[in-house]
């Protein structure tokens, strides 16, 4: 008997000293993030940031181990204010960074990061210079060329003979613009570039142009949010005879048709998913229901590529903490070992961090704050409609 009990008490002293070494390894981690929360690209910087929460409250409830807390700042969506934020956060001792909004931001930020060895992920940033730069640092889950492919893919589905396509000269604008040009032209597909200034805010002499001179199917917006409302305005006004205006990146959100309810009927815009979306996978319907209970409405696609992009941060620090890499600079390293499905499709990553499987969508806005998929039509979940303007 006194064998036995003290059999039981060497088990038991056992197995506490295993779960004291067990929680003595779970870990807190401190991540970063800059995001235009306010300024002329906050409504994306936004929809990114609720996705970031929400994937921070789902991992920490569901990772068993460790948790991160987010340290958020504000860029106000200007380059400088995004440095800033990355020297910032570095001093406050974050183990990798979440990028904002818009190429020209990233870049600057990025760069940043990378020169304290720091982890950069971003779902905000095309411009394919960013890839260029031999970051081992540097990680993004979309790119230029998914874009690209669902613009095309749309234009060939509407059969449309000519584009003319408004752009801003932003670099990640002008090299997306430049690159649906080339490749619609090598298709038969007349097309005609209006290039603008950031800073100008009537375009209605670049809408009367190409309503006396293009005369084009289409007109397609590579524009940010603040520049799609002054082009689609000055198109309402002067009414060119054209049978679809089309954009990219947060233009086809519930915010936009929220902000905007006159303007935004039959435009389409790049979106992965439909508005309200209906998940099927585990995730997807816990990502839905997290975000839900949080902010009182349904996920967008700008959440979804916020939570998309932290999960697999998070998911990279996690490993990286427990096989003891993190703490020796090994985060990028783990993180490029990346390969799984998400809510965007599968992502992986290639020696520049760029995700090599990433394809778009295209959504259009039909009525009550809805958003439909349009195209491709194998993905669509409802027809498209075409000739839709919205006047």
């Amino acid at each position: 008997m006194r064998l036995q009990l003290r059999t039981v008490a060497t088990l038991g002293a056992a197995l506490s000293a295993a779960l004291l070494a067990g929680s003595a390894s779970a870990e807190e981690f401190k991540v970063g993030a800059h995001m235009p929360l306010t300024g002329n690209i906050a409504r994306s910087g936004a929809g990114f940031n609720e996705g970031v929460a929400a994937a921070v409250e789902i991992f920490n409830k569901t990772n068993g181990k460790h948790t991160v807390k987010m340290l958020t700042i504000d860029d106000e969506s200007a380059p400088a204010k995004a440095v800033a934020a990355v020297e910032k956060l570095q001093s406050d001792g974050v183990v990798a960074i979440i990028g904002g909004y818009g190429s020209n931001i990233i870049g600057p930020a990025s760069d940043a990061s990378n020169r304290h060895n720091l982890t950069y992920i971003t779902a905000g940033g095309v411009n394919d210079d960013l890839t260029k730069r031999g970051y081992k640092t540097f990680f993004r889950i979309n790119n230029t060329r998914g874009y690209e492919l669902a613009i095309e893919h749309l234009v060939q589905e509407m059969k449309a003979k000519s584009v003319s396509i408004v752009y801003s000269t932003k670099e990640a604008t002008s090299d997306l613009a430049k690159g649906v040009e080339k490749s619609l032209a090598a298709k038969g597909i007349k097309v005609t570039g209006h290039a603008f200034d950031p800073a100008i805010t009537d375009f209605k002499p670049i809408i009367n142009k190409i309503k006396l001179q293009d005369k084009p199917d289409i007109i397609l917006m590579s524009a940010y949010e603040n520049d799609y409302v002054g082009i689609i305005r000055a198109a309402k006004v002067l009414k060119p005879d054209v049978k679809s205006i089309v954009g990219v990146w947060s233009l086809a959100t519930s915010k936009m048709a929220t902000d905007f309810p006159d303007l935004m009927p039959n435009v389409i815009g790049t979106a992965l998913l439909p508005f309200p979306v209906e998940y099927k996978t585990p995730e997807g319907k816990q990502f839905s229901d997290t975000y839900k209970k949080m902010f009182n409405k349904d996920v967008d696609y700008l959440a979804q590529f916020g939570y998309v992009k932290s999960m697999l941060l998070f998911e990279a620090i996690a490993r990286a903490a427990d096989n003891g890499s993190l703490k020796k600079g090994g985060l990028s390293d783990e993180l490029r070992k990346t390969n799984r499905d998400t809510l965007i499709g599968k992502v992986t990553f290639d020696a520049n961090g760029d995700n090599p499987n990433f394809q778009h969508r295209m959504g259009q806005h039909q009525g009550a704050g809805k958003i439909a998929i349009v195209s491709p039509s194998y993905q669509a979940t409802a027809p498209l409609k075409y000739p839709a303007l919205p006047w």
